[in-house]
């Protein structure tokens, strides 16, 4: 009888172990990505396309790396990720127009740019995207101008939006391989 309860502490040891595992594991991915965001100063330092309007730059599904620093002035040609309020997707294109305001501080002079995008793929700008409020995008809303990219990498991301079923059946089989795996 004593064996038994061994062999079942011995049990309940292995699936804590396990479930520990899996959350420093999670726990990683999740500071290598907070770490990669200070680094290139950008709340998303890698998103995926989910259109088809950057066409033939970028196709959907395409993973985009982002960079934000605040010293750099965007130019006309440059490729942005930016969200609106209104919005909760951010959206990739291309800026078209950019227009510097300095403004002067107590300190310091400060750079702001006002920026007209367009998606490569799409007739006409993008005002009609900003709202009725806003004729520029402005840097704030920018989240980073795009640095390189791999094709079609992200397009695993689009499947598993467009399917939610099959993304919490994957998640569900891998959170049980987790705690279930003898090594």
């Amino acid at each position: 009888m004593d064996s038994l309860k061994g062999l079942a502490k011995m049990g309940v040891r292995q699936l804590l172990l396990q479930a520990l595992t899996f959350a420093s594991v999670l726990a990683s991915g999740l500071m290598m990505w907070k770490t990669l965001g200070l680094l290139c100063n950008t709340e998303s330092p890698i998103v995926v396309v989910l259109s088809g309007s950057m066409e033939p730059a970028f196709q959907r599904g395409d993973l985009l790396f982002l960079t934000n620093f605040p010293n750099e002035k965007f130019e006309v040609g440059d490729i942005t990720v930016y969200k609106l309020p209104h919005q909760g997707i951010p959206i990739v294109h291309r800026v078209i127009e950019a227009h510097d305001d300095f403004s002067e501080t107590f300190s310091s002079t400060v750079l702001d740019q006002f920026l007209l995008t367009k998606g490569d793929n799409n007739s006409e700008d993008d005002k009609v995207l900003y709202g009725s409020k806003m004729k520029w995008l402005k840097r704030s809303n920018v989240i980073g101008r795009v640095r390189g990219f791999l094709p079609y990498v992200g397009y695993v991301t689009i499947v598993l939006n467009d399917f939610p079923q099959l993304k919490y059946a994957l998640l569900g089989g891998l959170g049980l391989l987790a705690l279930f795996q003898k090594e």
